[in-house]
C-alpha cells in the first residue's frame, strides 16, 4: 500500500487543479490518491472547511484550506488562477461526494481550464453510481436529474414527462420533501418500481425497493425511513407487449403483402393503420413460413 500511495505523491503535477472526490459518508471510502493529492496540495479549495477540516484530521493531514463555495466561486477562481501561475497545485473538494455534482466545482473548473491550465479528476465514492450499482438496473441507459425541484407543481410535470421513459432515473431528494414527492407519484404511476436509497455507507444505510405505493407504506410505518441523505432512483417504465396486431391492422397487411415486398407493405401498413412497423413485418414473415 506505500509502494502505490508513494506512485500517487509522485504523479501530482503542479500548475494543476485535482477535482477529488470524497466520501459520502465512511470515512474509509476515500481513495490513496486522494490522500497523496490532499497531502501534498499547495491549496485544499473546501465548500465548508470545518467540515473537510474533519476529513482531513481524520488522515492526519494538514492543509491549507481556502472556502470556495456556490455564492464565491467566480471571486475565488481568479485566487486560484494565480496559485497556479505560480507553480502551485491545488485540490477541490465538496463536503461529500464529487465536487460539481449539484455541489460547487463546475464554475472554477471551466475557469481554470481558460485559463490554460490541467484540470484532473480524482475520482471516488459517488451516490448516483452507488445506488445504481444496487438497483438491479439492466436498462444500458440512465438519467440523472439532481434535485427534485421543490414544488409540487412542477414535480408533477416531470413525473408525467417520465411516465413512459424507456431508462432509469436518478434524483436526489431530500427528508422534508419525500412524503411529498411520493404522494406526488402516486397521482401519475403508483405500481411504478422505485427504489429509495438512504444514508448510504453510514449507519443506518437502508435501501428500500418495491413499488411507488410500497415505499409510501414504508415510510407512514417507520418514520425513520424519512430522514438522512436520500437517493431516489425510478425504474424505467415497463411496456405492455401485445400478442396480436389489431385485426384491421392484419387486413390492411394482408392487402399490401399481396402487391408489395414486405419491408415496403409493413412500412406502409404502419403508416395507414398506426400499427408497429416491425409487428407488421414479423407478421408478413410468419404468414410467408406458414405458407411454404
Amino acid at each position: 500500500m506505500q509502494k502505490h500511495f508513494q506512485k500517487a505523491l509522485d504523479s501530482i503535477q503542479p500548475q494543476t487543479l485535482y477535482i477529488v472526490a470524497t466520501p459520502i459518508g465512511n470515512l474509509a471510502d476515500i481513495t490513496l490518491r486522494a490522500l497523496a493529492v490532499l497531502q501534498k496540495a499547495d491549496l485544499v479549495c473546501a465548500e465548508d472547511t470545518r467540515v473537510s477540516a474533519q476529513l482531513l484530521s481524520a488522515y492526519g493531514i494538514q492543509a491549507k484550506l481556502i472556502s470556495v463555495r456556490e455564492h464565491n466561486e467566480q471571486q475565488m477562481a481568479d485566487k486560484i488562477i494565480t496559485a497556479l501561475e505560480n507553480g502551485q497545485s491545488v485540490a477541490q473538494i465538496s463536503d461529500a461526494g464529487t465536487p460539481a455534482v449539484c455541489d460547487p466545482g463546475a464554475k472554477l473548473a471551466t475557469r481554470v481550464r481558460e485559463a490554460g491550465f490541467s484540470v484532473v479528476p480524482v475520482v471516488g465514492a459517488s451516490a448516483v453510481m452507488g445506488a445504481l450499482s444496487v438497483a438491479g438496473v439492466t436498462e444500458p441507459n440512465f438519467y440523472f436529474h439532481g434535485f427534485l425541484p421543490p414544488k409540487s407543481g412542477e414535480r408533477i410535470k416531470l413525473f408525467e414527462r417520465w411516465q413512459n421513459a424507456d431508462y432509469a432515473i436518478i434524483a436526489f431528494e431530500t427528508p422534508h420533501r419525500i412524503v411529498a414527492t411520493l404522494d406526488d407519484m402516486m397521482h401519475i404511476f403508483p405500481e411504478r418500481k422505485i427504489m429509495l436509497a438512504r444514508e448510504m455507507t453510514k449507519t443506518f444505510e437502508t435501501f428500500l425497493s418495491g413499488s411507488v405505493r410500497d415505499i409510501q407504506a414504508a415510510l407512514k410505518n417507520d418514520s425513520n425511513q424519512s430522514r438522512g441523505e436520500m437517493v431516489l432512483l425510478i425504474h424505467a417504465a415497463i411496456k405492455e407487449k401485445t400478442d396480436t396486431l389489431p385485426e384491421h391492422a392484419q387486413n390492411v397487411m394482408n392487402i399490401l403483402t399481396a402487391e408489395l415486398p414486405t419491408k415496403q407493405a409493413a412500412e406502409l401498413a404502419a403508416k395507414i393503420t398506426g400499427a408497429n412497423k416491425k409487428d407488421l413485418y414479423n407478421l408478413a414473415i410468419s404468414w410467408k413460413t406458414q405458407s411454404s
